[in-house]
């Protein structure tokens, strides 16, 4: 018998299939077909599953169970309270997914999954107290407490994204305004960048990189633009540390963890991001006498965690329900 594992982003879509051991045989992913609504994004899943069960060349039947972490708020059965990213409200995610495909599916928030994943093989293995901070189309939240997920008691804890952490020139999506997602995502580094750039506050090679075209900027550019000196690219970045910083300090001055690691695309900058947090943060954490005792760190397992903890949870999920 076979598990998938589903991220579903507000971009794409990325599956895979493993052995119950843990062994991957196939990952495949799709774009997220966001304009086609609910009832698209659900048919493009099967279809990712579809694409994973060819490509590990087994057959559907023997999937014992799907996990699929989704960009939003959830209850045990897959009812999806908001989405916002995907512009979901009060949705029967699980319930569809079972519908279409046949098969069992389990659903939690996606960096819950992507923390459940790092907790057991990746950056917060060996730890009791860890959490994920994923940085990309929005910002996520996984936390794990004595080792275990934490959501809350209503399935609405862990959304780190929409913690205020100052006042922005524009609303989060969840209609909010000041929410980390709108400071320290990657939407928001491209979109305070093309803001500097309108404005025409400094000259950018940004400007070389995108051609001209705005709408072909990356925050990949950004940060590559930022190390190579471009102040405005530069300027951009340290933003968008500033206000994770603030983040990363109110998640360790409430939670204490042991770690807190940073995954999704941004963490790709890597260690040039990790030495600007570690400094910014010193500014805003309580016991400002010593140094912060929680160790920060990338995501080790990078565009796979999400999809080897959906794996995992739909594996426990499937233990306890028989």
């Amino acid at each position: 018998m076979y598990l998938i594992g589903i991220d579903l982003g507000g971009t794409e879509i990325k599956g895979g299939l493993f052995k119950e051991d843990g062994e991957v045989l196939a990952k495949q992913r799709i774009k997220t077909p966001v304009s086609e609504g609910f009832e698209g994004v659900c048919q493009a899943i099967y279809r990712l599953v579809q694409l994973l069960v060819n490509a590990g060349g087994i057959e559907e039947k023997n999937i014992k169970a799907v996990g699929v972490g989704i960009p939003g708020v959830c209850d045990g059965e897959g009812m999806v309270y908001s989405a916002v990213n995907l512009y979901w409200t009060n949705v029967p995610f699980g319930k569809r997914l079972r519908a279409i495909t046949g098969l069992e599916i389990f659903v939690e928030n996606d960096a819950t999954m992507g923390a459940i994943g790092e907790s057991a093989v990746g950056s917060m293995k060996g730890v009791k107290n860890s959490v994920l901070i994923t940085l990309g189309t929005g910002v996520g939240g996984g936390i794990i407490i004595d080792h275990l997920p934490y959501s809350g008691s209503h399935g609405l804890g862990s959304e780190l994204g929409h913690m205020i952490v100052g006042e922005n020139y524009y609303d989060c999506n969840c209609g909010s305004n000041g929410c980390l997602e709108t400071f320290a995502s990657a939407t928001a580094l491209v979109n305070y960048t093309k803001k500097l750039l309108q404005e025409g506050q400094h000259e950018s090679i940004l400007c070389t990189k995108c051609q001209e075209d705005l709408d072909k900027l990356e925050a990949k550019d950004v940060f590559d633009a930022a190390k190579e000196g471009d102040q405005l690219a530069q300027k951009a970045v340290q933003r968008l540390v500033k206000y994770l910083a603030i983040g990363v300090a109110n998640i360790n001055n409430i939670l204490d963890p042991d770690v807190i690691a940073l995954g999704g695309g941004l963490s790709k900058a890597g260690d040039y991001l990790l030495n600007l947090l570690n400094n910014e943060v010193e500014k805003y954490i309580f016991f400002k006498s010593e140094k912060m005792k929680c160790r920060l760190a990338i995501a080790e397992l990078m565009n796979d965690a999400g999809i080897i903890g959906a794996a995992m949870l739909a594996e426990k999920r499937i233990q306890i329900s028989s």
